[in-house]
């Protein structure tokens, strides 16, 4: 453990020095302010012993320039030594930063405890700063989980419904358009009763696979719905390139080849798929028009034979 102590008094360095050496502590000296703030960067000591009088700028003045230099998360226990008796020095030390104040001449035996007491502070201080942020990687660790569809990999539905809200206000403030793209494996309910639900479960992971594929910018998000559907988000997207996009998840799921069920009446696993796409109007406070809408076309895709896209009607101004 090293201790930095800033003194100008000969006599009294020497002397507190041998202290510190009698209690395993090693001191890095300094006579004046300004060398002390430089052994506190070059060292970063555990400790900082720090006289109030020292010529030039005073030990106050240092102590407010030894807590600037520390990062966010760092704590060095400074202990002031002065002669100085009354009420008013402690209470300055104590708000420019300082953690305790001696009075001159220094007993052994105090700066003993005093400095004992600073360990322990520093140890207990680092073990709550150890067990902060193992539990800040642990409550990120369990938002991420609480918004990962367990199945799939890709994005739940809590997710998903959070996501929408965001962009369709955030679309709604730039008068920019979104996308939604909603779709759902073909007869999947034949494909389950043929192969089982782990087989439906491996079919409904590699989809999402094929489909998060297609989402290639950071701010699309693909999610499952529920069940067997899914739900695409695009922001800054029109009903042009959402088709584009659309499309080629369309064409990732048939070029899987999963082989379908016998009752299904087609060779492979296909998905139909709605698009929905606007400039959110001001007076809409949520996207329910435009889910609506996705979701018409998609059982209209459904009607119409399914493995396709339908784009649904412009929403009403």
């Amino acid at each position: 453990m090293k201790a930095l102590l800033i003194e100008d008094s000969l006599t009294s360095a020497t002397l507190i020095a041998h202290q510190l050496r009698a209690i395993g502590i090693e001191p890095l000296l300094a006579r004046e302010g300004e060398e002390g703030i430089e052994l506190f960067k070059a060292h970063r000591p555990d400790l900082v012993l720090l006289d109030v009088i020292l010529p030039g700028m005073d030990g106050f003045e240092v102590a407010k320039r030894i807590r600037q230099l520390e990062q966010h998360g760092e704590w060095t226990p400074i202990i002031f030594l002065s002669a100085r008796t009354g009420d008013d020095d402690l209470q300055r030390g104590i708000e420019v930063g300082g953690d305790d104040y001696l009075f001159k001449p220094i007993s052994s035996i105090v700066l003993a405890a005093k400095v004992r007491a600073m360990q322990r502070i520093s140890q207990m201080r680092y073990s709550l700063v150890v067990l902060t942020r193992r539990l800040d990687d642990a409550n990120r660790e369990l938002q991420r989980l609480s918004s990962i569809d367990g199945l799939t990999g890709i994005a739940n539905r809590r997710q998903y419904d959070a996501v929408l809200i965001r962009e369709w206000r955030r679309a709604q403030r730039r008068s920019a358009p979104i996308a939604l793209v909603v779709c759902d494996v073909d007869y999947f309910k034949r494909y389950n009763d043929h192969f089982g639900h782990q087989g439906g479960d491996e079919c409904l992971r590699q989809v999402a696979r094929a489909l998060a594929g297609q989402a290639k910018r950071p701010a699309d998000l693909v999610a499952r719905y529920g069940g067997e559907e899914f739900a695409v988000i695009l922001p800054d997207t029109d009903a042009e390139g959402a088709l584009l996009v659309a499309e080629g998840m369309r064409i990732a799921v048939n070029e899987l080849e999963l082989p379908h069920a016998p009752a299904a009446g087609q060779p492979f696993v296909s998905i139909s798929l709605g698009v929905a796409a606007a400039v959110p109007p001001r007076e809409a406070p949520t996207p329910g028009s435009l889910m609506s809408a996705a979701d018409a076309a998609l059982y209209e895709a459904k009607r119409l034979g399914r493995n396709r896209v339908l784009l649904a009607q412009p929403l009403q101004a």
